[in-house]
């Protein structure tokens, strides 16, 4: 296992190098000058540019800027934004919201998701299984800000179950409507493959032998049917963290949420091309943690699998 992983973690090394290189390819040769754009439609005096320019390093080579860039990540300096606040405490304080919104989006995809997917799957064919299918596919067929804005009019305005936006991050009632609209596209395909892998197994060896040898339906369907049926739920749910993170910039912007969408979102508007280049790198690093940590709960799910 630790040969596995040191191996897993030397193979992060050019993915994460060559992920960088192409975001920060696409950000700075976008057309435009974006010290030029700080001004507007106003004049801009050539000295102030060409100084502005220097202090971000935009006069130099395209390739020196990028191994300036990464030089001064490996230090945990990933630069400053173009209002001269250092673009790790700008992610320190959008971090942590968008954390939160993700942890209680897919807190509500695992508990609604897998527990619809079983009722479903262990009932195929059945009203209630014809019920999920219908009913995962019309949230599959709505966009992310339709059903935002949905959400938003029926449980706040409508019915004042909860707040429309949030006023408080820190507040859990808060982000709970955010965190819903978050997780509903994502709860509907787990759910989905839940359903069909719950089916699958219920017709395998494994299980006709399990009943066969009395034991009771508690365990049959909690520690045989369940540990196996997991394992392409637990592939889906570890890379859709990532996709949770990156995909709050709709839901951020709906619900006013102060996280790393807004952040990436105004980012790109005033082309700062570190701040977008740091979050995105922030981003390329939790996935492949993510996934090597997928790789690893396998083995605790399925016995079966080893690594070398």
């Amino acid at each position: 296992m630790g040969r596995y992983v040191a191996r897993r973690l030397l193979q992060m090394i050019p993915v994460f190098i060559g992920t960088t290189l192409l975001i920060f390819l696409m950000v700075h040769v976008l057309p435009g000058d974006p010290i030029r754009a700080m001004w507007g439609e106003k004049a801009a005096d050539p000295a102030q540019v060409a100084s502005l320019r220097h202090e971000f390093g935009l006069d130099q080579p395209l390739w020196k800027q990028y191994i300036d860039y990464m030089a001064d990540l490996f230090q945990g300096d990933f630069g400053k934004t173009f209002g001269g606040r250092p673009v790790s405490e700008e992610m320190g304080m959008a971090f942590p919201v968008t954390l939160r919104l993700a942890a209680v989006a897919l807190t509500i995809e695992i508990i609604v998701g897998i527990g619809l997917g079983a009722w479903a799957g262990l009932r195929a064919g059945k009203a209630v299984d014809t019920g999920v299918l219908v009913f995962t596919l019309i949230v599959i067929s709505m966009p992310v800000f339709v059903l935002g804005y949905l959400a938003q009019f029926l449980f706040a305005d409508e019915l004042g179950w909860l707040p429309p936006n949030v006023q408080d991050s820190m507040n859990l009632q808060q982000l709970l409507l955010p965190g819903f609209v978050l997780a509903m596209l994502s709860m509907a395909y787990v759910a989905r493959l839940t359903r069909t892998t719950f089916a699958e197994n219920l017709r395998a060896d494994y299980m006709r032998t399990a009943l066969a040898k009395g034991l009771p339906r508690r365990r049959i369907i909690g520690v045989h049917l369940l540990r196996n049926s997991l394992i392409p739920v637990i592939t889906f749910l570890g890379t859709d963290v990532g996709a949770l993170v990156g995909g709050a910039v709709v839901t951020e912007g709906i619900f006013n949420v102060q996280g790393v969408g807004n952040l990436l979102f105004k980012a790109l508007g005033q082309r700062e091309g570190s701040t977008i280049v740091g979050v995105v790198t922030v981003f390329v690093l939790v996935i492949l943690l993510i996934n090597l940590l997928v790789d690893l709960l396998y083995a605790v799910l399925d016995p079966r699998i080893r690594y070398a």
